[in-house]
């Protein structure tokens, strides 16, 4: 297993912030909303968080792999390499496109 960056499997988080209150560097910022959903017939309504915002700042990230062991969805998984070195802090920052995996699975 390749220890590397995280990816962010968006579909797998349901927003509970276990990730984010883990981190020993504090790494992790998300942000969510509640919505309703439409109950059965004869069922109470139900709501449940939705993803709005999810980023790791790497210039934090000491890559201890504490998120993933903590994730009780499975949301968080490595990917590849480390993330590369940038020529600014804000590029260090990566959002929910930067840690979506790729099409070849790292």
């Amino acid at each position: 297993m390749i220890h590397g960056s995280i990816h962010l499997l968006e579909e797998k988080c349901t927003s509970c912030m276990i990730c984010a209150r883990e981190c020993p560097t504090w790494c992790i910022r998300l942000t969510s909303h509640m919505e309703q959903t439409v109950p059965a017939p004869g069922a109470r309504p139900r709501t449940h968080n939705v993803l709005d915002t999810f980023t790791i700042d790497w210039s934090l990230c000491m890559y201890c792999g504490v998120c993933i062991e903590q994730c009780p969805t499975d949301a968080l998984v490595w990917g590849g390499a480390h993330v590369p070195p940038a020529d600014s802090l804000a590029d260090l920052l990566h959002g929910r496109d930067e840690l979506a995996p790729t099409e070849g699975g790292g």
